[in-house]
């Protein structure tokens, strides 16, 4: 299913995957694995509008024209989870740069808490594609995309492996020029934020962790 502004893949490959996730019996290794995997798909249907550049290669008998990418794109995981997709996203496109943006989600108020931040100075002139495994409130989307606007972005896709409706009303409410990019479009959340069949916490079970909330250590 696409429009202009959703796009959820459709192939036999991305149902299996989804489905051997989803299995709460998978363990972290095969998990991360499925992961990657699924990275891969979802980031080849995301970067179909990247644009291109003419060229002329020699091979081994002639010149012949050939089209390059015209610039790296910039390739911005939320932290933890989203780096479960970003091996996939650069064994697509393997020269993007890597921006890291650091959230967690407080459990009470399910409000996104910044903790990181690495992102080029300039982004104006980049194609950005923002990695998250579980679209579910949508808070931490609005957040990162709102931290990549502040940097200049202006062309940003939001890949996510499953999502909510909810959270991608949260998205497009607030930023109606994002296109999203899932797996799968679940039912709904729950009054804990979590997706509906869903799979989980995406993090816990890539890390074998039992919290995604961040800890400091003083010594």
């Amino acid at each position: 299913m696409a429009t202009s502004s959703l796009t959820v893949l459709d192939h036999p490959s991305v149902y299996d995957r989804l489905a051997r996730l989803r299995d709460r019996d998978t363990p972290c290794a095969e998990f991360r694995v499925l992961l990657e995997e699924l990275g891969v798909s979802l980031a080849y249907e995301a970067t179909r509008s990247l644009a291109l550049t003419e060229t002329v290669v020699r091979t081994p008998l002639q010149e012949t024209p050939a089209w390059r990418i015209a610039r790296a794109p910039v390739v911005a995981p939320i932290l933890r989870a989203g780096l479960g997709l970003l091996p996939g996203f650069l064994r697509v496109i393997d020269d993007a740069i890597v921006a890291h943006l650091g959230f967690y989600r407080d459990p009470s108020t399910l409000q996104p808490v910044p903790y990181y931040a690495n992102v080029p100075a300039d982004l104006s002139d980049r194609q950005v594609f923002v990695l998250d495994p579980m679209l579910a409130t949508g808070n931490s989307g609005v957040a990162a995309i709102g931290a990549l606007i502040a940097h200049g972005a202006r062309d940003i896709t939001f890949i996510a492996l499953i999502a909510a409706p909810e959270g991608v009303h949260t998205i497009h409410a607030a930023h109606p020029q994002v296109h999203i990019v899932t797996g799968a479009m679940d039912d709904r959340i729950n009054d804990h934020g979590y997706i509906l069949p869903g799979l989980g916490d995406a993090g816990d079970r890539m890390f074998g962790s039992t919290s995604s909330v961040p800890t400091s250590v003083r010594t």
